[in-house]
């Protein structure tokens, strides 16, 4: 590391030592090194770990993330149920429900916040858990409709033999 720096610390001034080539590296280091940390709001984790490193909240700029545009919501949607098995004239009402319902609960939120004072978020994993949740759903009940079908034919295959040994008494 510090001979990839030789020449650009000795256009600099840097004395060619290995201290003075490490101090620079170092401060180089420090100047450039970018560090982001995500921490969601929900649950007490974030309030635990402010408090036992002060650090990381007394040196960083917090950003706050705002909603997802009901565009992006529709979009992350319409790719995530792509391989669900339905006619594609499904997709987009169901992508669009979608992205209306988790829309739909920064209402109920702020309202939760009237009422309760308390707070509760939504977050871009909720969005993909409630895609999950949906596709496992509907998994389900697909697998319920293909077995009352198959009962079905079932049954209808045993009453048409019945009515075969009866036509034939």
């Amino acid at each position: 590391m510090i001979s990839g720096l030789r020449n650009e610390a000795k256009g600099a001034g840097v004395p060619d030592t290995a201290d003075a080539m490490s101090q620079y590296f170092l401060d180089k280091v420090r100047q450039n090194m970018k560090m982001i940390l995500c921490f969601s709001p929900v649950g007490d984790n974030f309030r635990v770990k402010s408090r036992k490193f002060p650090g990381l909240v007394a040196s960083t700029s917090i950003d706050f993330f705002h909603p997802w545009p009901k565009d992006a919501l529709i979009d992350v949607a319409n790719r995530f149920i792509q391989d669900i098995e339905m006619p594609a004239a499904l997709l987009e009402p169901i992508s669009l429900n979608m992205a209306h319902v988790h829309a739909s609960i920064d209402d109920a939120n702020l309202r939760f916040l009237k009422q309760n004072r308390r707070y509760n978020y939504t977050t871009p994993k909720s969005f993909l858990e409630l895609i999950s949740f949906y596709k496992s759903v509907l998994e389900d009940k697909q697998g319920q409709i293909i077995r009352q079908i198959a009962r079905y034919e079932q049954g209808l295959q045993i009453l048409a033999e019945t009515q075969s040994k009866v036509e034939g008494l």
